[in-house]
């Protein structure tokens, strides 16, 4: 991936949200501007169509190797939160990173999907949380993280009282401060697979790092988010003979 994939990123959804509407077809999760439709959109979209190694699938292992530990540096961010018309999404400030793979990726940003949008083994789960990467010369990498109905955490509220509820350019939150770190799983085993971005132009070339073990979230913490965002969900695509690491 070029350098250029890097700013495109930052706003995952960002070639097609309501801030760029002038660099890309408009997209959404419905209609005829939903998933199956995505690649007819525009020809930039095209891979969403023909591409091989897209994203989100249903996580079935299918080698049994030894992975290395992911090492996560994430340091504690101010809080830059926006609503970009499909997500809800959290800037990180540059200086958290993690190591894996001999490649260094910088935090740039995390966002939710409610429901999932990769399942493990055939099942799904209320909310999933993106957070993506990229190198200095622009190799995207994302770190998945499932959600579960559970607790109410500390991490999420803080995003749940701060999210804009209609579409909003970042803004830096007074006095608030986070670290993706918080909302890790003690537990960081993963399954490694290639994959894509799962919003349009649909780019292939990233690297899938999901988490074994899922975060949690109360009932109400996840129903005030799909409140905000809908489903905003990508359907599972074929694996296409994939490798599925754990």
């Amino acid at each position: 991936m070029k350098l250029k994939s890097i700013a495109l990123v930052l706003g995952l959804t960002a070639s097609a949200s309501v801030f760029a509407s002038g660099h890309g077809a408009h997209w959404g999760y419905s209609g005829h501007e939903g998933p199956e439709h995505w690649g007819d959109l525009s020809h930039e979209y095209a891979t969403c169509k023909t591409g091989h190694t897209q994203s989100p699938i249903d996580i079935k292992p299918s080698a049994d190797v030894d992975l290395e530990a992911i090492a996560f540096d994430y340091k504690v961010s101010p809080m830059s939160i926006l609503n970009n018309g499909h997500t809800v999404q959290v800037n990180f400030a540059k200086g958290s990173t993690m190591k894996v793979e001999g490649k260094t990726y910088n935090l740039l940003q995390v966002h939710f999907h409610t429901p999932s949008e990769n399942h493990l083994m055939g099942k799904s789960s209320p909310m999933e949380a993106h957070f993506v990467h990229s190198t200095d010369d622009g190799q995207l990498a994302v770190v998945a993280v499932l959600i579960e109905e559970g607790k109410t955490d500390s991490f999420i509220e803080k995003i749940v009282k701060a999210m804009p509820k209609t579409p909003m350019p970042a803004a830096t939150v007074e006095g608030v401060s986070l670290s993706a770190m918080d909302y890790l799983p003690a537990d960081k085993s993963y399954y490694r697979f290639a994959g894509s971005l799962t919003t349009p132009p649909c780019s292939e070339g990233v690297s899938w790092f999901m988490m074994k073990n899922p975060a949690h979230a109360s009932k109400a913490q996840i129903a005030a988010i799909h409140a905000i965002i809908g489903n905003n969900n990508r359907p599972v695509m074929e694996v296409n003979g994939r490798e599925i690491k754990e």
